[in-house]
């Protein structure tokens, strides 16, 4: 089967290679239209003080993080490593502490900070994973999403960029009043929306959606389960956003070392899951059905691990997230504080991530097999006379900046005139097809960290899988020189944290 896939599937050229690994943004900026909708929310509110508000949820935050810290890590490992010790399974759709009762409560004042100065932050962290779900999986169209904690919307705003023209229905579930409220007042105005069906938990989406009609394209719980203080909690949260997922469940929190902790105890529970259910259906279906099976059951992750093995960074003191930096809108800059110096016109947004996938990991061809790469010596071999005169690192270095710059740019997008009225040109546009895509397959590795550049080498700190059907990951330094492989040190000098590397 291996050698009839390797010989359908087109072979990478060098500038393939680089379009499909590139998954990072530079600098995003919040689309005019949220930018708009946000300014004409917040003075429709007419809140004083905002300064003082915006500190106080930052505040909450910080005291949301004091209480996961508590959490005894004896208990921890008990519940991943043994999940059904705590969790029963007839309460799948019944959990004592609900969420909301267990979370944050989010006031009106409370409500009206965070559209103010974290709302831009989310969304764009939001935007820059699910495009990687789009461009991983560029046959998924989700038309049924399920917005579990949705707040005030920024996954819906998101999910309107990434696939604007594909969703026919969402259903939020959201127990604070004050946010549903917030999340209705900022797409007053839109055109063509979906069907928009809010909840204020799982239990009365449960009673209120038929049991056939309860499976979702796409499943997404951002910035939620660490407000829930309780593990066992969370594992049954996922547990049942699990079975509302039909084909692919995201999960996103802080990129904060209890923000990564939260994401691995998730992969290794829904992972486990699986991988039981899975030999429990085999052995009850016999050998004639096992194929049937094995394509029907399972999970797998689509992004950022490239394997479905245990993660090479646990007990190593490091943790894996993300960055994603963005304009600063004209909110976050009137209301945010800075210490004792002018806020920069950006701000660095860490995330950690996951995405599931229902099924098994398809067997894909490794991107570099068949590719052959000249030497730096053989390149100059076979050089014309007349070129010796031409420098030769014109041919690797191009225009673009090679690092994040940090500097503060002069000007901003995010401050064009934003007029309140949202007219009917402002209608979502579907993003243009990238030329290659990053398969599934074990052959991506995960930038991991900025890769340190020392003259004509690159050192990348990669997360990548030990065979090619994904099921064993390691962590590794990997070192690309310029007098070895030319092609991928270039493309190694271009290369940012959270790009793919290809094996």
């Amino acid at each position: 089967m291996a050698s009839i896939v390797s010989e359908t599937v087109p072979k990478f050229t060098a500038e393939a290679l680089k379009s499909a690994a590139k998954q990072s943004e530079r600098c995003h900026i919040v689309p005019l239209r949220l930018r708009r909708a946000i300014k004409k929310y917040l003075r429709e509110q007419e809140e004083p003080h905002m300064k003082r508000k915006v500190l106080r949820l930052s505040e909450s935050f910080s005291q949301i993080k004091e209480v996961n810290l508590m959490l005894p890590t004896s208990t921890s490992k008990e519940l991943v490593e043994d999940p059904l010790k705590s969790v029963e399974c007839s309460q799948r759709w019944k959990i004592k502490s609900a969420y909301g009762d267990i979370g944050l409560k989010y006031r009106e004042d409370e409500t009206v900070a965070y559209v103010a100065s974290r709302m831009p932050a989310v969304y764009s962290a939001l935007y820059r994973v699910l495009s990687e779900v789009r461009r991983r999986l560029p046959g998924f169209s989700p038309a049924k999403v399920l917005d579990f904690g949705a707040g005030t919307g920024s996954a819906f705003w998101a999910l309107r960029e990434v696939w604007p023209r594909s969703l026919n229905r969402i259903n939020l579930v959201e127990p604070s009043q004050s946010m549903q409220r917030a999340g209705q007042s900022l797409i007053k105005g839109l055109k063509n929306l979906p069907l928009i069906q809010s909840y204020g938990s799982i239990q009365a989406l449960s009673q209120d959606v038929k049991k056939s009609d309860r499976q979702h394209d796409l499943v997404i719980a951002s910035y939620v389960l660490g407000e829930i203080p309780s593990l066992k909690d969370r594992i049954t949260v996922v547990r049942q956003l699990w079975e509302l997922t039909g084909d692919v469940l995201v999960l996103v929190e802080p990129g904060t070392p209890q923000g990564s902790n939260i994401i691995s105890q998730m992969r290794s529970h829904i992972l486990w899951m699986e991988k039981r259910r899975s030999r429990k259906l085999e052995d009850a279906s016999g050998k004639e059905c096992k194929a049937l099976t094995t394509l029907k059951n399972g999970a797998y992750i689509v992004a950022p691990c490239p394997h479905d093995g245990s993660c090479p960074l646990d007990n190593t003191g490091k943790y894996c997230h993300f960055v994603q930096r963005l304009q600063r809108t004209t909110s976050q800059r009137a209301y945010k504080r800075s210490k004792g110096e002018p806020l920069r016109g950006f701000e660095d947004e860490k995330f950690c991530f996951i995405a599931f996938r229902r099924g098994q990991r398809p067997r894909q061809p490794w991107p570099l097999d068949g590719m052959k790469f000249e030497t730096l010596k053989e390149q100059h071999a076979r050089r014309n006379p007349e070129d010796l005169e031409i420098d030769y690192e014109d041919q690797f270095i191009s225009s673009e900046d090679e690092d994040v710059q940090d500097e503060d740019p002069i000007s901003y997008d995010s401050d064009v005139t934003e007029t309140d009225a949202i007219t009917e040109n402002d209608d979502w546009e579907e993003e243009g097809e990238e030329t290659a895509h990053a398969n599934l397959g074990s052959g991506w590795g995960r930038i991991i960290y900025n890769p340190l550049r020392r003259g004509k080498r690159v050192e990348m700190d990669i997360c990548r899988s030990m065979d090619r059907e994904g099921t064993e990951g390691s962590f590794d330094r990997i070192v690309i020189t310029k007098s070895k492989n030319p092609t991928l040190h270039h493309q190694a000098r271009r290369s940012v944290w959270g790009d793919l590397w290809p094996f």
